[in-house]
Order: structure tokens, then sequence, then C-alpha cells
């Protein structure tokens, strides 16, 4: 599913207009991206949470040149689903 097919989902649902959902589907996302990327953790209640991940130093290896380099400890975003959410997937 597109954003613009869940704009139009929701639209449909709700009976706001799209660029209605739209504007607060954008803001939505780009609080919870500020958030995440300032180190805060974002709970959905039901849904689940974005947090964010720190990745530990390591050491990869480039194969055609038999090289080795060091990557630096650095953080990921990550999405980890609540538990309802989970089983309804599974279903």
């Amino acid at each position: 599913m597109t954003k613009a097919e869940l704009v139009s989902k929701v639209a449909m649902q709700t009976g706001y207009d799209k660029t209605t959902i739209l504007n607060v589907l954008e803001s939505g996302m780009g609080v919870i991206k500020k958030s995440v990327a300032s180190g805060e953790n974002v709970y959905l209640r039901g849904f689940g949470s974005f947090i964010t991940k720190v990745r530990a130093e390591k050491i990869a290896r480039n194969i055609t040149k038999s090289t080795s380099i060091v990557v630096p400890e650095h953080k990921i975003p990550a999405f980890k689903p609540a538990r309802e959410f989970s089983v309804d997937v599974r279903k």
C-alpha cells in the first residue's frame, strides 16, 4: 500500500477530505522522524514502537581488494510491532 492509497482509505473511512488526511499523516510522520532522530522513542499502544538501535563497531572486509576497514558505531531507526499487531498479522 502506498501513501496515496492509505490517504484514500482513511479519507473514505473518516469522511474528511484527502488533503486534510495527507497533512495530518505528513505531520505525524515528521514528528516521529524528529523524535527518533533526537534519540527519543515513540510508543504507539496497540501498534508498535519506533526506537533507535545502536550498532556496535565492527570490522568489514572489501573482498575485491582484500582489505579490512573499521565501521564505526552508529545508530539506526527500528520498528518493533506491538504484540496485538503481530497476532493480527499472523491470522
